[in-house]
């Protein structure tokens, strides 16, 4: 939130849309909590800020997700809107293994935020790719689960609608993606 929050501040941004992903290629499925729960916490984390929207689009799409497949169907549907990404120098440093990752440089703007010891320093200097200073936090939502996994208290870490809903759901407590019964 902290991140959005400042791309809207100190760019060109109108609005951030948080696209909730069934399966990021990059990432391990079984890692991942149910769809609509995740879509859930982002709907609580947003809460009334109208600058921000929830976006479950990757849920109608072939999986596993591909940015530019989302990108594309975005702009079919919104066709009066320009859409453009928002990712860590962290993301930015191996972007070049992303499917049509050249395609994606040359019709999108990216806007990065730093992460701890990443540079993005590849792509940085692309007329299209724009480092935006905002606070550099080395926490996670992987750093996050891992903390509920072990126990640890979140409390801080998160927007108190999504901790209770976490908490209530037990959900990560195990490091399993399914609420306790």
């Amino acid at each position: 939130m902290v991140i959005a929050g400042t791309m809207l501040e100190h760019t060109d941004l109108d609005e951030v849309w948080f696209v909730v992903s069934p399966h990021n290629p990059l990432k391990d499925r079984k890692s991942l909590l149910d769809d609509q729960a995740r879509l859930e916490m982002v709907r609580l984390a947003i809460h009334d800020d109208y600058r921000m929207r929830a976006c479950d689009i990757e849920f109608r799409l072939p999986r596993p997700s591909y940015t530019i497949l989302t990108l594309t169907r975005l702009g079919e549907i919104y066709n009066d809107k320009q859409f453009s990404l928002i990712m860590g120098s962290d993301n930015l440093d191996t972007f070049d293994k992303w499917r049509n990752y050249q395609h994606i440089l040359d019709q999108y703007h990216i806007y990065v935020y730093p992460r701890p010891n990443h540079t993005g320093e590849k792509f940085i200097g692309h007329p299209h790719v724009t480092m935006v200073e905002v606070p550099t936090m080395d926490i996670s939502s992987t750093y996050i689960r891992n903390q509920i996994k072990d126990g640890y208290d979140v409390k801080h870490l998160l927007p108190p609608p999504v901790y209770t809903y976490l908490t209530e759901m037990h959900y990560y407590e195990t490091g399993l993606s399914k609420p306790k019964s």
